[in-house]
């Protein structure tokens, strides 16, 4: 007979032979006596483990009693009832979390849902994420969360007047002299908090029919918009009450680095899209003496590469632009040249308007001959022009005086 081919129970762990004395996991090891150190008993099922997992019950239970509950994200004990937090940033999860640890994690004020972080709003509520990006934003002057349908914090919020309108405010408008040019000057002045209303009813009282006030955004903490109806430059030089910028300053109104001055100019006042291509052309091509001449090289008035090179379809009537460039496309009826730093000095403000309507008219009768031959691009050319036309005065004071003026 052949020799017994039965082969002995070994140990899972040491390969030994095992006794009658074993022990068989859940897992189905079976053990000899000396490997069975690290082998527990589930609390659920009263079965050997090797591997128990802890709960917030304060029990131990093996990887079959434990199915059908959820690791905590932060105590990694496993729990039947699972707390979600919000978390709301792109590409992450919500956190889960045990009853326990939820308790450390603040509550939205506005959804009520317990969150991994919180933004504080105006009024002291605390929300989430989602909250916040969804009902809010920062207040147009500092960083104070505030709701969406606002447009300052209570502390910044600037006084108000009853003829200060909102700056959505566009009434019919009325134009002032001959033309085919028209001008409508957008100048951004700051006040002082408690000569305010003193400052107001000064502007009404001088500019009558001829332009409004308004509020915006980048005039803070206290001030206006004076915002003209349409003139020719003749009737701007002669009947605008230049006189009002000194009452505005002997008020204590101001200008800084946040306010400018906005032209816009009729698209009317041109003689065709050639005309357009020409002043256009010479805008952009002579960045460095206009921005000396607007006395500031502004992020809110950029001479971009891109604009440049667009000149020829803006020209045709291309309106698809950023509205931050030197010059605005995209208003219908006008183009608005944006670069100038305000002012209450009357020279400077005159040598912006004289500037726009300098350089519509300058261009209006250049030609191909005087490009090629006498550099009519060029910045000396247009102020050579300048001399001989006394209307344009002011921006050549302007311009000696900045030491731009050849």
């Amino acid at each position: 007979m052949p020799a017994s081919t039965l082969v002995e129970p070994l140990c899972s762990d040491c390969s030994r032979p095992l006794t009658a004395t074993t022990v068989t996991t859940i897992e189905g090891e079976r053990l000899c006596p000396d490997c069975t150190t690290d082998v527990g008993v589930c609390h659920g099922c009263d079965e050997p483990t090797r591997t128990l997992h802890p709960t917030t019950a304060a029990t131990l239970l093996c990887a079959r009693c434990v199915s059908g509950w959820t690791p905590c994200a932060d105590c990694a004990d496993y729990t039947r009832d699972i707390r979600t937090l919000l978390d709301g940033r792109p590409g992450r999860h919500d956190r889960s979390v045990c009853e326990s640890c939820v308790d450390s994690y603040a509550t939205c004020d506005d959804c009520g849902h317990r969150t991994t972080e919180t933004f504080r709003v105006e009024g002291g509520d605390d929300v989430c994420r989602i909250c916040c990006e969804d009902d809010y934003h920062e207040c147009a002057e500092c960083y104070t969360l505030i709701s969406y349908n606002d447009t300052y914090c209570e502390n910044c919020s600037p006084v108000e007047h009853d003829a200060v309108h909102s700056y959505d405010y566009k009434p019919s408008p009325v134009f002032h002299g001959d033309g085919p040019l028209f001008l409508g000057l957008e100048l951004e002045i700051k006040t002082p908090e408690r000569r305010f209303e003193d400052a107001v009813d000064t502007a009404v009282d001088h500019i009558g029919e001829l332009a409004y006030l308004k509020e915006d955004s980048s005039i803070h903490p206290c001030g206006f918009e004076l915002v003209t109806h349409p003139m020719s430059h003749e009737y701007a030089r002669t009947r605008f009450p230049w006189q009002l910028l000194n009452r505005l300053r002997l008020l204590g109104c101001y200008t800084d680095t946040d306010v400018g001055i906005h032209v816009h100019l009729s698209r009317a006042g041109f003689d065709s899209p050639v005309h357009i291509y020409r002043w256009l052309k010479f805008i952009y091509r002579n960045e460095i003496p206009i921005t000396t001449l607007a006395r500031r090289s502004s992020s809110w008035a950029v001479f971009s590469k891109d604009a440049r090179s667009s000149v020829i379809h803006y020209a045709h009537g291309d309106r698809y632009a950023d509205r931050y460039e030197a010059v605005n496309v995209r208003p219908p009826a006008t183009f608005e040249l944006r670069i100038f730093a305000s002012s209450l000095q009357p020279q400077q403000v005159q040598a912006a308007l004289a500037f726009a309507a300098g350089s519509v008219e300058y261009t209006r009768r250049l030609t191909p001959a005087d490009i090629a031959r006498y550099r009519g691009w060029e910045w000396t050319a247009f102020t050579t022009w300048l001399r001989g036309r006394p209307e344009y005065s002011p921006l050549l004071a302007e311009l000696e005086d900045l030491a731009c003026a050849s």
